[in-house]
């Protein structure tokens, strides 16, 4: 099941996530884990918003 993307709200895969910051899937499950990167559980799938992975990486660069 792919979630739709319509606007802000728009949940992004791990796969995803670790594309967009040019890192591995085990590094964005290291972060969730740690609580640096927000996320939510859904079932067994973690899923992580756009704007909070825009915010992370704003705030990592800084």
């Amino acid at each position: 099941m792919t979630p739709v993307a319509s606007g802000s709200g728009r949940l992004l895969t791990v796969r995803e996530v670790a594309e967009r910051m040019g890192v591995c899937r085990a590094t964005v499950y290291r972060l969730c884990e740690r609580g640096e990167l927000p996320h939510v559980r859904i079932s067994n799938a973690v899923r992580i918003e756009a704007e909070a992975l825009e915010r992370f990486i704003r705030e990592s660069s800084s």
